[in-house]
């Protein structure tokens, strides 16, 4: 046998790329499409309200659906408004309750966007899901409350980190200062999105394509990581909104990565070797100044940076519409239930 046929063997031998990033980084799943998990394996996942409208139209879901509207129908009393928040609540614990069984780890469930600028009401909320979590047999310690990185976001979040014990995730984090208050704020996770920062950045400066390690969505998350690290932060990061794989290799080894179902494939196809470029050992050795973050300086540093106040409030915005998408959804099965 000439070395030509040895050569099929030897490729289905190479690792792909995704198995290789795992063993630097945590891989979350960015889909709320069950199938999705069960094929790539994620150890953690994440929900939103965008997410579950899309698995809403899925018929394998129906079901889900079907039992958050009957469970509404009864926790809601004669109030509809009452009954639509109980269906959409019940909802996101279903899917956030089916996400576990297939995942090792956590998964993150959202916080209404339109209380993003509502610390006491995002604390209640939270506390809300996370006790129907409790009453379906699932420990807090494997949820995450998501929450935007608004000021009152990060401080609903140290709240209900330091008096509930409930573990927080900080997203539409797009700024170093939003990165530092979460930090200080003791929170469990941030998801900086990286995509969004390379989206705003393309439309509005005269650079229309950067190179993996310039991109400015990779330079913000490697810049909070290396901060982090280098200051013993118990936050972690966990890069989000990924445009190509690219991105994703230039942050191997950050805590977490969060990445959709298409580029997970793209991944789960290529052998592509993955070397890390984050680590602890090198950030600790970075010569970084401490910067600390209050609320006037967190507004003022928001205030100075475009993008991450465009890109904050855009989420938020589209977060929020989503959520009345999917209302208006589950509206029309309640008047019909």
């Amino acid at each position: 046998m000439g070395d030509g046929d040895k050569e099929p063997d030897a490729k289905k031998q190479k690792m792909s790329s995704l198995a290789q990033l795992k063993k630097l980084t945590v891989v979350v799943a960015d889909t709320g499409d069950f199938e999705a998990m069960k094929k790539y394996k994620p150890t953690d996942a994440t929900t939103n309200p965008s997410l579950i409208l899309s698995a809403a139209g899925m018929p394998q879901y129906a079901h889900l659906l079907e039992k958050a509207v009957a469970y509404g129908k009864k926790a809601g009393g004669k109030s509809p408004a009452a009954q639509l928040e109980a269906v959409i609540d019940k909802l996101f614990v279903l899917f956030g309750a089916e996400i576990l069984k297939i995942i090792p780890g956590r998964v993150s469930t959202e916080v209404d966007a339109r209380l993003s600028f509502d610390k006491t009401a995002s604390v209640e909320k939270a506390r809300k899901l996370v006790k129907m979590y409790e009453e379906m047999g699932v420990d807090k310690e494997r949820i995450l409350i998501k929450l935007a990185s608004t000021w009152e976001g990060i401080q609903a979040a140290k709240e209900l980190e330091e008096k509930h014990g409930i573990h927080c995730n900080l997203t539409l984090l797009f700024s170093f200062a939003q990165a530092v208050a979460c930090a200080e704020a003791g929170v469990t996770l941030i998801s900086p999105f990286v995509g969004r920062i390379l989206d705003w950045h393309v439309a509005n400066t005269g650079t229309k394509s950067f190179q993996p390690q310039e991109d400015p969505g990779v330079v913000s998350v490697s810049k909070i990581y290396n901060y982090y690290k280098k200051f013993h932060y118990k936050t972690v990061v966990m890069g989000a909104s990924f445009r190509n794989t690219g991105e994703i290799l230039a942050l191997a080894g950050c805590d977490l990565l969060t990445i959709s179902p298409k580029l997970l494939e793209e991944l789960d196809s290529s052998t592509t070797p993955v070397p890390q470029i984050l680590s602890d050992k090198i950030a600790r050795k970075l010569d970084i100044e401490k910067h600390p973050m209050d609320e006037a300086r967190f507004r003022w540093e928001m205030n100075e940076d475009q993008m991450a106040t465009d890109k904050l409030s855009e989420g938020i915005r589209k977060f929020a519409a989503d959520a009345r998408k999917l209302e208006a959804t589950l509206k029309e099965m309640l008047s019909k239930a």
